[in-house]
């Protein structure tokens, strides 16, 4: 288990990944965007929406792990999801708004858990080897954000 300090930071990062993210952004072109700078990377803009999508289906998954005995998860093919017609027809706006909402609430609710909340764990496709703590998804999802906003910064500088 994490010590309360070491969550604290994660709960932070959670909570800031939002506007770290739009700073980031917020003022790129559409070309920026949407060029596949990169053979076998996502644009921008493919990773922006990934963000929102993955960041929906951690708190969902999270949210049934906190009020139901070892509930079933389900991964999503993020590949596909990146590639269907929303990502490409959406502004990264609405992502951006979904995330800085989702976050503050997602913050907000891990800063409120009790010890017991931090061990509830679910099953990935019901099996008991492949199970998810609520603490690790605090740590996997404050990795996570910064680990796309390095993707994002490395796909731009390959347009230099």
């Amino acid at each position: 288990m994490a010590t309360p300090e070491e969550r604290r930071i994660h709960i932070e990062t959670i909570r800031t990944f939002p506007a770290e993210l739009e700073a980031l952004v917020k003022d790129l072109t559409p070309e920026q965007l949407t060029t596949p700078y990169l053979d076998g990377e996502w644009t921008v803009q493919q990773i922006v929406h990934h963000l929102a999508d993955s960041h929906t289906n951690a708190i969902v998954r999270m949210k049934l792990i906190l009020t139901e005995d070892t509930p079933y998860l389900k991964g999503y093919l993020q590949d596909e999801v990146a590639d269907l017609a929303d990502v490409e027809s959406t502004p990264i706006e609405a992502s951006l708004m979904i995330l800085r909402g989702l976050h503050e609430r997602w913050a907000n609710l891990f800063e409120r858990l009790s010890e017991e909340d931090w061990a509830r764990v679910g099953w990935y496709d019901g099996d008991p080897k492949r199970a998810q703590s609520v603490e690790r998804i605090l740590e996997i999802y404050a990795w996570h954000g910064g680990n796309h906003i390095d993707q994002i910064k490395k796909t731009l500088a390959a347009d230099d």
